[in-house]
């Protein structure tokens, strides 16, 4: 047997890019634990937050992910996301030195630059090495480094950020994933596009047009697309300053806030991510639509949850229920991608990815933390420390949005899908 194709090896490649995601998040969130004792030393306000955590690290994250995941679908993927580990790893360790907003600025840019090439690539690699009846579980393995990373950067980057502070915290975070770039370098191997694919791969690379064109023809896509976006102005918008807020409005620490934080939210959305992508492809033998129709379910549920987390004056219960809302938020990834796929060939995958990482992000990553941070400063000399209780019912009107567009792509997916196997 092919090593590429050995059981034992998929689930390790698997395994490594896991790793490498979970470094992606760890990365990219622990700011958001930091963010507290960051803007009491350099004076920042909750919009420059939001800005922070959100629109200066997507800005180029969104726009670079495209031609890198072009470049991807063309050449050698996983040499692609080794140096991009590695250099959105080494912008996180720099993050420590800042000495302003500016520089701070900066630095998070380069993390963003840095990720761009991280996720579309893996996405695709993951494609190959895994039949479409058992890629949504897979995909949504890889999705749990999310949680991981959440989980990991949240309590040690809280730990660390209490004894040493919070520039040693980005150091520490940051230098093991430069090293970790080396072993998925040496250890992974790219595998043959399509090989777990019925349809042909022995025409060209199609043209970027050519691609865009496909992939706007496909109401599916542009739906879920969309519906992602909406959805992740939920996770982003409310997760980026949950550490804020639980400080702020119950008076928790940054150690007991990451702890606690990083447990419920880890756990919960790995679970979430994985019972996502697990019920998809276990319902898929009854209708496909089952992909889509998981994370309606599960959005729908979340609003319980929501509430209480809000709400509630008890800080026990407002910190236990983010598990919830951590699980139930996480059901969509796996399944989304999983379908998303489905509707492209395997040259086409990697691009496909950054299309809707780059609207998810746009709108999620690029405007939640943004639009609840100006809520926030709106409302703080109304409602003080509670300024952020109120920004985050910006969140339910996200989350009617990306019901509407799930079930819109509920409604067009069977046809989309006939028309790309009728084309093989």
């Amino acid at each position: 047997m092919n090593k590429q194709t050995s059981p034992r090896y998929k689930w390790y490649v698997l395994t490594i890019l896991t790793v490498v995601y979970t470094f992606n998040f760890i990365d990219r969130q622990i700011l958001v634990i930091l963010q507290e004792p960051i803007k009491a030393e350099l004076g920042l306000s909750d919009t420059q937050l939001g800005l922070l955590t959100g629109l200066a690290f997507a800005a180029l994250y969104v726009v670079l992910g495209i031609p890198i995941a072009r470049f991807a679908d063309m050449s050698n993927r996983k040499n692609v996301v080794a140096a991009s580990l590695a250099v959105w790893s080494t912008m996180t360790a720099l993050s420590g030195t800042a000495a302003n907003f500016t520089q701070l600025l900066l630095t998070r840019i380069g993390v963003g630059v840095g990720e761009a090439g991280g996720s579309p690539p893996s996405h695709s690699i993951i494609s190959d090495y895994f039949p479409p009846e058992k890629r949504a579980t897979a995909l949504s393995i890889y999705s749990m480094g999310i949680y991981f990373g959440i989980f990991l950067g949240f309590i040690v980057g809280g730990i660390i950020a209490k004894a040493f502070g919070w520039r040693v915290a980005f150091y520490s975070l940051g230098i093991p994933g430069i090293l970790f770039s080396l072993v998925l370098y040496f250890t992974v191997r790219e595998p043959i596009k399509g090989q777990n694919d019925s349809q042909s791969l022995d025409q060209e690379t199609p043209s970027l047009l050519s691609v865009i064109k496909i992939l706007l023809k496909k109401k599916t896509f542009i739906y879920l697309s969309l519906g992602c976006g909406f959805h992740t102005f939920i996770t982003y918008g409310v997760g980026n300053f949950l550490p804020s807020f639980m400080q702020r409005v119950h008076g928790i620490d940054i150690v007991h806030a990451g702890i606690v934080l990083g447990l419920t939210m880890g756990i919960g959305g790995a679970i979430g991510t994985f019972a996502g992508g697990y019920l998809g492809d276990k319902l898929r033998t009854k209708d496909m639509r089952w992909y889509i129709w998981v994370p309606i379910i599960a959005g729908l549920v979340n609003n319980i949850p929501s509430a209480f987390l809000m709400f509630s004056s008890n800080a026990n219960i407002a910190l236990w229920v983010t598990l919830l809302t951590s699980m139930f938020t996480a059901f969509y990834l796996g399944p989304v991608i999983a379908v998303c796929h489905s509707l492209v060939n395997a040259k086409m995958r990697s691009f496909t990815s950054a299309i809707l990482f780059f609207v998810l992000n746009l709108i999620g990553l690029g405007l939640g933390p943004l639009v609840i941070g100006y809520v926030s400063d709106m409302l703080t000399p109304t409602y003080g420390n509670l300024s952020l209780r109120y920004a985050f019912l910006t969140s339910f009107v996200a989350g009617v949005l990306s019901l509407i567009m799930f079930v819109l792509a509920s409604r067009s997916y069977l046809d989309d899908l006939k028309a790309v196997e009728g084309a093989q």
